[in-house]
């Protein structure tokens, strides 16, 4: 019953809370069952409230019982990723660093989700500093897949995408920079969302500026994903780059006719590796968008420029962030992470300039190629889930990486746009390893984004398919 229970859509779930045919006592226990039963093999969660949320749950319970008003995620379990603060929480970064910091404040994303009644189980697990898709650190050690537990979940999101797989939480928030948010969910076979920059606003930070990184929401189907976004969008004035849209726009159904939409498809950007198991797969659901009226063209922007873009933003993203952090503690902190800041400490005015300008003719012209073409579908990730024990992919499809961060630019290519894009089931290989598709829209049509995944998820059911722990 717990696991019934632990899987019912976050929809569902709210509802059967709110008109008391389930209890948010009952359903934070069930939770915190299944987390007992699957966390010590995954390592998703790594910092548990249990007695903390269970009163909660007692108080959510009560609120009902008086009549009070609630929100729309009421008694709702949810994990926060680790490099998000939250009072009273340890909140450790993945670092040595950060070990045993107890935030006094909570993140606005925090402060939104309980506002609208969601129920703080713990931390998800995340790399260092969130840097590099591949869910590790020296503190709590790596999250596998639920899928394949000798895999990586992806990451940096990764302990939140692999506690939704395995039925531990029914919605977690995580962050996007170079595909945080959607890698993990394909390589975990959950949902993804890395929204418009400002969508979801960002605060505390040191780069509020940036439309770099993102904060999002994760969940096992874009309806869910919908569901919690409507309660973190809108704008806030700690934010400077917040959207004035309210969140409850992203309440309305996502049931959409999509005769006559035109997607183009790229399985390479152009120019990038695959693996031939990645592509093989997705290219068997296209004939989905074809069956509820889409044409689909193979077709992409041209996508110059944007690694450059990417690398100069991160590396002076990473110096800005932890350039001081590395004078006292570069002892504690992993290669790649020293790399990337050192990398932003050498960069020179010339190079800013000539990333901000790629980065603007880029946008241009795929705002562009939009005109033409309603939505760009491409693999979420270049490679399927790859060993636990393997830091990071040094080759793709024979090509070799020359960098930590080289394999994701299916991703990392889509974020230098400022686009809406998901990550959505798009099937298993023969071996059972999940593979997602990505659904890029125009600016800052999330809804559209949200619909297309909607719609392919009701004609697949890709979704519905759990690990079998």
């Amino acid at each position: 019953m717990a696991e019934e229970i632990c899987y019912l859509p976050a929809r569902e779930m709210a509802r059967m809370i709110r008109e008391r045919e389930l209890s948010a006592v009952e359903v934070v226990e069930a939770h915190l069952r299944r987390i007992e039963e699957t966390n010590p093999r995954v390592n998703a969660i790594v910092t548990l409230v249990p007695e903390r949320a269970v009163e909660e749950a007692r108080e959510a319970d009560r609120r009902l019982a008086r009549g009070g008003e609630v929100g729309i995620l009421h008694g709702l379990p949810v994990v926060h990723k680790d490099l998000v603060p939250t009072r009273g929480i340890r909140t450790t970064f993945g670092s040595p660093a950060f070990r045993d910091f107890v935030p006094e404040d909570d993140a606005l994303i925090v402060e939104r989700l309980k506002r609208a009644g969601a129920i703080t189980l713990g931390k998800s697990n995340t790399p260092e500093f969130g840097a590099g898709s591949q869910t590790f650190n020296p503190i709590f050690g790596a999250t596998r897949n639920p899928y394949d537990l000798s895999k990586t979940c992806g990451g940096s999101s990764g302990g939140a995408a692999a506690a939704l797989a395995a039925g531990m939480v029914p919605i977690a928030d995580g962050s996007d920079m170079g595909g945080s948010l959607r890698n993990p969910a394909s390589f975990c076979n959950v949902v993804g969302l890395r929204p418009s920059p400002g969508r979801v606003p960002t605060w505390p930070t040191l780069v509020p500026w940036s439309p770099l990184s993102v904060e999002g929401p994760m969940a096992r189907s874009a309806s869910d994903v919908a569901l919690m976004l409507a309660a973190i969008a809108g704008p806030d004035p700690r934010a400077p780059l917040s959207l004035s849209e309210p969140g409850e726009i992203f309440l309305d159904s996502l049931e959409h006719d999509f005769s006559g939409a035109r997607l183009a498809w790229s399985p390479t950007l152009g120019e990038l590796p695959a693996e031939r198991e990645v592509l093989e797969t997705l290219e068997g659901t296209l004939g989905v968008f074809e069956g509820i009226g889409c044409t689909v063209e193979e077709a992409a922007p041209d996508f110059s420029g944007a690694d450059e873009a990417f690398k100069v933003f991160r590396a002076f993203q990473f110096h800005l962030s932890y350039g001081e952090l590395l004078a006292e503690h570069r002892h504690e902190m992993k290669e790649t992470v020293v790399w990337n800041i050192e990398q932003g400490a050498r960069l020179t005015p010339d190079d800013l300039a000539r990333a901000e300008k790629a980065r603007t003719e880029l946008y241009h012209r795929v705002r562009k190629f939009l005109d033409l073409y309603d939505f760009l579908l491409l693999p979420t990730v270049q490679v399927l889930p790859f060993d636990v024990e393997v830091e990071y992919p040094t080759e793709v499809a024979g090509e070799p990486m020359q960098t930590y961060i080289d394999w994701m630019k299916s991703c990392y290519y889509i974020t230098v746009t400022a686009l809406p894009a998901i990550s959505v089931p798009g099937g298993f290989t023969p071996e059972g390893l999940p593979v997602g598709l990505q659904i890029v829209g125009r600016p800052r049509d999330e809804v559209g984004v949200l619909r297309l995944a909607h719609a392919f998820e009701q004609a697949t059911g890709f979704e519905g398919r759990r690990p079998s722990l």
